[in-house]
């Protein structure tokens, strides 16, 4: 009888210990997992190191144009997804070539003209602008300085002399070699564009469903900021950039700068790049100088540019994306340039991005939780 009635107690000791044991292996097996997924996620980022700005780009652009291209995606139900993707992607990969293309083909245009200057400079000299003698400050020390150094033919060869050829055919190949890797990540950005238009809903579905699994409901909330601020930085760098190129535009066309048109189109284009379009109205001004025009035009012109460039980029620029991120405006200019400063271009857009972010964690993660409690 007591064989009997020590076996149950043998059993029940044992299943005591299985289930002291069942919680341990777990909570060994969780932490195992949540190792080895942060070993293949560095993994794959190291691999993925030369190709993450493109896929960064990728990602802004398709969450910028989501609503646009889910609209044009309902107005044509019949046709593939992967069709309307694939035109979507190419529209947008010629609106962001076309403006590169535009002025390239000018500067080709124009080789022949500046060439044929230099030989001429070598030959006779650089004649004095006429403007500088218009000059109101440093007229006279402007005119003597050039008079010494470039109008006389042997100085001013010896000048120009210093454009090296060696060094100018290493330019060359190092800027073809620059060229031909830009032009792969453009390829690759697009193509990873076209991916995320096409499985657009998926990979939101997915994402959604792990910051509701790593993070719960906060997570979500979270996610959508992010996508807020990234549309509003997008949407006010868009807005911005058109129309400070077309207010520096009429400046163009009052002061007469040769081919406005293309100037206005350049300004456009450049003003969503961080000082961008002061080297555009520059040249501009720069052109209209030395093509004949008044130093005063000219002068206007950069003054004017100037202006709305300080006024859009310190001002408005910044209301409008922190108005569409729902950032206050000291969160957005900070996180504006100092996304700048630290990311490169890429920072105009992820700082807002971690600024919305750095909000959202601290209004509804943590003063919600402690008015909570």
């Amino acid at each position: 009888m007591k064989a009997r009635a020590a076996a149950p107690r043998r059993d029940a000791d044992t299943t005591v210990d299985n289930r002291e044991k069942l919680p341990l292996d777990l909570k060994a097996r969780l932490a195992a997992r949540v190792v080895l997924a942060l070993v293949i996620f560095a993994a794959a980022l190291w691999t993925a190191a030369d190709f993450l700005p493109a896929l960064i780009w990728a990602a802004i652009i398709a969450i910028a144009a989501w609503p646009l291209y889910a609209r044009c995606a309902a107005l044509a139900p019949k046709v593939p997804p992967t069709l309307t993707a694939l035109l979507f992607t190419l529209l947008i990969g010629a609106l962001l070539f076309l403006p590169i293309a535009l002025a390239t083909w000018h500067i080709a245009q124009q080789s022949d003209t500046f060439f044929a200057w230099i030989k001429q400079s070598q030959e006779s000299g650089i004649k004095i602008p006429e403007w500088i003698a218009r000059l109101p400050i440093a007229a006279d020390a402007m005119q003597e300085w050039w008079r010494d150094n470039l109008a006389d033919p042997r100085r001013a060869s010896a000048w120009l002399q210093r454009i090296n050829a060696e060094k100018g055919g290493e330019l060359v190949k190092t800027f073809g070699g620059q060229l031909l890797h830009r032009a792969f990540l453009f390829f690759l950005a697009l193509l990873a564009l076209f991916s995320m238009l096409r499985n657009g809903y998926e990979i939101a579905r997915r994402l959604m469903e792990t910051a509701d699994t790593v993070f719960g409901d906060p997570g979500e909330g979270l996610a959508g900021k992010m996508v807020d601020a990234v549309r509003g930085t997008v949407n006010g760098t868009i807005m911005v950039a058109v129309a400070e190129g077309l207010l520096i535009g009429i400046a163009y066309l009052a002061a007469g700068v040769p081919n406005p048109l293309l100037f206005i189109i350049l300004t456009i284009a450049f003003a969503m790049v961080p000082f961008g379009a002061w080297a555009a109205f520059t040249a501009a001004a720069l052109t209209l100088g030395f093509g004949g025009g008044s130093a005063f035009a000219a002068l206007a012109v950069f003054g004017w540019g100037a202006a709305v460039m300080l006024a859009g980029d310190h001002f408005v620029w910044p209301t409008l994306v922190g108005g569409a991120a729902r950032l206050p405006f000291l969160f957005a200019f900070v996180g504006i340039f100092g996304g700048l400063a630290t990311f490169g271009l890429l920072g105009l857009f992820l700082g807002p991005v971690v600024m919305a972010a750095l909000l959202t964690i601290w209004r509804e993660w943590i003063i919600a939780q402690s008015s909570e409690t």
